[in-house]
């Protein structure tokens, strides 16, 4: 880089310095400063960022927060409508009041610091404030691998600490009186008591994914409501799985097949067409729970019952991750850690007794007394080399012989 610093006379006597310096397209930028430290520490400034390759334009930057999230939402074609619609609502409602006005240039680390501890101070949940950094630190990424700005000021910013609610897990027999009070739909309380099914995963079942020879229930598909919309999309780690059907559902299963075609969902409402979360829960699952004697049961609850009964019954973390279609077992683990905790007793106490089992071995060799005729161990040893044989010979070694004589 060629830079330059040069003293100028203003028309009023005073001096102003100018910096120079041309960036890698050969395209000159200056400014002017009263003292000569500022316009050296701008030089240098530059000159690091162009070594570093963290050099940006300048006029680059100056577009606002709102202008560019904008145009980073409608870049991101990968994600689902739900989240895409999430993510809009977070602008909306927390990223763009604070920053909407701001360059890009101008977002400084400490500032988004401030604003995360002003929003928790503000009452929103900690879940909240951490999906709304998120989402600002998302397009400030997209600004760096566009050039706009040299780093992310949102990177390595204080976040505060979720605490996870204790899962709470139904015995068998509340899933039977939850499934008593919701009266015709308890098939469907059975349904997602037993296998852990996502509701929109249960809604979105259709009649040709069910293999009653070998319960077995295909989850290829789920759907979501987005502003009021149906929106079909695949399950939430967009990974197909076979869920295993207990016995118990497969009759009222074979119920709701009846009479419907291979394409027809499985489940619908009375009138035939798909269930919504928000209007099941109302009219279904609320009053049951009243009815049931129970209180403050979601249907998210189900699912952890699912995992509980189904770890219970003998099933693998593994096994769990697949039925529930978690991206990883390790995130199993996270959730239903608890479920396993009984499980390590098992594997210590098999160790214990195959360890009695192996000493108990050992001793009965050591004090086992050879038949007649048959030499011993001990008079044997040498020979071949065993407990008494003699080591290798090693030629640095000197027997007791030749060290007499030498």
């Amino acid at each position: 880089m060629a830079g330059s610093i040069a003293a100028l006379k203003t028309r009023d006597g005073t001096t102003r310095y100018r910096a120079r310096y041309r960036d890698p397209s050969g395209r000159q930028h200056e400014k002017r400063f009263a003292r000569k430290i500022d316009a050296r520490r701008w030089l240098e400034e530059a000159t690091s960022a162009l070594v570093t390759q963290t050099w940006t334009a300048p006029e680059r930057g100056r577009v606002t927060v709102e202008v560019w999230a904008e145009q980073w939402l409608a870049a991101q074609v990968g994600l689902k409508p739900s989240s895409r619609q999430r993510y809009a609502d977070l602008l909306r409602a927390h990223v763009l009041p604070a920053w909407g006005t701001h360059r890009l240039a101008d977002v400084r680390h400490a500032d988004v610091a401030a604003w995360v501890a002003q929003t928790l101070e503000r009452g929103f949940a900690p879940a909240t404030v951490r999906h709304a950094h998120r989402v600002l630190s998302l397009l400030l990424d997209l600004a760096v691998r566009d050039g706009r700005i040299p780093r992310n000021p949102a990177q390595r910013v204080p976040l505060p600490r979720i605490n996870r609610d204790e899962p709470r897990f139904l015995t068998r027999d509340e899933v039977e009186r939850l499934a008593d009070s919701a009266g015709d739909d308890g098939d469907v309380i059975r349904l997602l008591a037993h296998t852990g099914l996502r509701f929109g995963e249960m809604a979105a079942s259709r009649v040709r994914r069910v293999d009653f020879l070998r319960r077995r229930l295909t989850i290829a598909e789920s759907v979501t409501e987005v502003a009021g919309q149906a929106v079909f999309g695949t399950p939430k780690t967009h990974q197909q799985r076979t869920v295993p059907l207990p016995e118990m559902l497969v009759d009222a299963l074979a119920r709701r097949c009846t009479g419907k075609q291979r394409d027809d969902f499985l489940l619908t409402t009375s009138s035939g067409t798909v269930l919504r979360l928000r209007n099941w829960r109302r009219l279904v699952v609320d009053p049951a729970v009243r009815a049931a004697g129970l209180t403050d049961v979601t249907l998210h609850d189900l699912r952890h019952t699912a995992a509980s009964l189904a770890v219970a019954s003998g099933a693998t973390v593994k096994a769990v991750q697949r039925m529930l279609g978690h991206a990883s077992a390790a995130m199993t683990l996270d959730v239903y850690s608890g479920l396993f905790d009984d499980d390590l007793s098992d594997p210590a106490a098999r160790m214990d007794a195959a360890a009695r089992e192996a000493a108990s071995t050992r001793v009965g060799a050591v004090w086992v007394r050879p038949s007649p005729g048959q030499p011993s161990a001990y008079e044997n040893a040498g020979q071949h080399g065993g407990p008494r044989g003699d080591r290798t010979h090693n030629p640095r070694i000197k027997s007791p012989l030749l060290c007499q004589l030498s």
